[in-house]
Formats: C-alpha cells, structure tokens, sequence
C-alpha cells in the first residue's frame, strides 16, 4: 500500500480519515492531543493496531506542545488520559499508553528538548515495528492460503487497520506476492461498512479478486461449499485465547465451525491482554445507535426506533483453529501456549 494511514509530519501528527474511503484521500493534521483523541473516537482512524500507533503518536505530541517543565508529570497524566478515554476494547491503544509512560519515566529528568525527541523517536519506533511485525504475520501465515481457495475476512484488518502492511489482509497479501492465485470474499460490515469500503479498496489496489457480500451472507456460502478458510483481525486476546474482534466476528466462526472450515486471527503479540483471564473480562465498546439507524447523514429507520449498537463481540478459544502472531501459530491449548510465551518474552 503507498498510501499511509498515519505519520508524524514536522509538528502534527497526520491521519487518513478513513470515514472518506474509497471517495476521498484526505489527511487530518493534528497538531493537539486532544485532535488525536478525537479521531480514534470518531473512527477517522481504526483497526486496534493503528490506534496504539495513534496513541502513541498522541501522547509524543502532547510533550512536544509543552512550553516548559512546570508540572510536567501531572500534565502528562492529563494527556494519557485524554487518550485513554478515546475507545475502551482495543488492547494496543492501552498497551502504546503503557509504553510511553515508561519511556517518559526513564527520561523524564532530561531537558525538555531532548525528551520531546526522545518521546517523537519513540512513537516513529511503534510504526516502524509495527510494519516488521505485519510482514512476520504475513510471512507465517501465508503457508494456510493455497492457490484457487476462497477465503473469507471480516471488517478491515489491512494496512488501514495497522502501520501499513496488515494483520489478516497482511496474511493474504504475503501469499498473494508470493504468486499463490485465489479469491477473497469481504463481509460488508455494517454499519460503518469497513469491509465495503476499504477490505475491497486495499485488495482492488493489490489487486487480488474480491467479491463483497452482506455479513448475513457468509452462512450461505460456507453452506453451498464456497467458503475454504476464515481469517479476520483482533482488538484484544485475553489469556486464554478468546478473541475481541468486530461485531459479526462470533457469528462466523460459530458458521465456520458447523461447517469443518479452519476459522483464524490474524493479530500482534501486542494485541493480547494477558491480565484477562478469559473473554468475559474485555471491555466491550457500545457505541451510538445514531450510526445504525443512518446512512451518512441520511436516516433509514423510522422516526423514535432505538437501536443497539456493540462495536465487538468476543470469539471463544474453542472456535478458534489458531492465532497467527509474529512468533509463529499458536494453537490449542491456548492458555498454555499463551502463557509460555509471555515467558519466554
């Protein structure tokens, strides 16, 4: 992908507005912390790695804004803060807040020009890192997809969702560059329509056949036989395996399971939350029922129905064939392949 979803560009921090895809390549220059936050709320950014890597950013900017070092610890809480209220399940944007405090504990007695670059490199390093890992995933996970299969995916967890290679979409594109021919089916996924929108529009550019369907499709077609592999992305991975992912993300692996068809998540070592025993333990996000009952800015319901709205639902471990992460597949048991690596780490 040559279009970036986030970078730092001289005093602000850059973000594709993802709301606009596929009509419209538009930056927001962010040059406040609170800006940042704003755009992880509002979904101008998405996908749990790119709002760690947006987290981060946020954070380095709210140092860099700062004219001197009185109070700077409680000012700096205060920006941690403002990004930590953005969006409540995606692990990454927790685990970018965690990183940056220890960064600025370590250098915090510098002077303030050498700590505002020392917080700047950082985040540029949660980039950079980010894409290595993608292309890790990519690297072992491409030995699941073989030439002529049909694979299915959920949502966006492409370059968009990440620093700019992808998780599940990362999977697929590795096998593609290695030469491996098949086609890929998009659920459309309502109601901001992700899949619709920028799933098709990565793979378009990519050029790899896609074919987007309505997410009450999928059943039908695992059902007639045309469905050979599931892979989606993750927002948070508790300790035993259950997955966090895009609401619609359970339905299909109880549909892939009924129908003998290998159902995996894509997703960095970052995204698990090993402080959650189970699934039960992930925050689940419920957004405005506005985004439902509208079409942009056109209503679809009739007037005073009230609509429900999760943002994620959670996949147990038992529906789950294996997680594929930059250290390899992990599978079954789960909590103790989990565990094992956390040791090692």
């Amino acid at each position: 992908m040559k279009i970036r979803p986030i970078f730092w560009q001289d005093d602000a921090v850059m973000i594709l507005d993802q709301r606009l895809l596929p009509w419209k390549i538009k930056y927001l220059k962010c040059t406040k912390v609170n800006q940042v936050a704003r755009a992880i709320k509002n979904m101008a950014i998405r996908g749990a790695p790119a709002i760690g890597i947006a987290a981060a950013m946020g954070i380095a900017l709210g140092v860099r804004n700062l004219k001197n070092k009185r109070d700077i610890e409680k000012r700096f809480v205060k920006t941690l803060t403002c990004i930590a209220k953005s969006r409540p399940t995606a692990r990454n944007l927790f685990w970018a807040i965690e990183r940056m405090r220890q960064v600025f504990e370590k250098n915090k007695g510098k002077n303030l020009s050498d700590l505002k670059l020392v917080m700047i490199k950082e985040s540029q390093k949660i980039l950079n890192e980010d894409i290595e890992t993608n292309q890790k995933i990519g690297y072992y996970g491409k030995s699941l997809i073989s030439s002529g299969m049909k694979i299915l995916t959920h949502c966006n967890a492409g370059a968009l969702a990440t620093g700019g290679y992808g998780t599940a979409l990362g999977v697929i594109r590795a096998a593609w560059e290695e030469g491996k021919r098949f086609e890929v089916f998009a659920d459309e996924t309502r109601p901001y329509l992700q899949g619709a929108r920028l799933t098709a529009w990565e793979l378009k550019e990519e050029g790899i056949p896609t074919t987007v369907i309505t997410d009450n499709t999928a059943g039908y077609l695992m059902q007639r036989g045309e469905i050979d592999l599931v892979i989606v992305g993750a927002d948070r991975i508790a300790a035993n395996g259950d997955t966090a992912n895009k609401i619609g993300t359970y339905t299909l692996a109880v549909l892939a399971k009924r129908h003998r068809i290998p159902f995996y998540i894509a997703a960095p070592l970052s995204t698990f939350d090993l402080s959650l025993k189970t699934g039960r333990e992930i925050p689940i996000e419920v957004r405005s029922g506005n985004e439902v009952i509208k079409i942009g800015k056109k209503h679809i319901c009739p007037e005073g129905v009230k609509a429900l709205y999760y943002a994620f639902d959670v996949t147990p471990a038992e529906l789950i064939t294996g997680i594929i992460t930059e250290r390899g597949i992990l599978k079954s048991p789960f909590d103790k392949v989990i565990a094992s690596l956390e040791k090692e780490a």
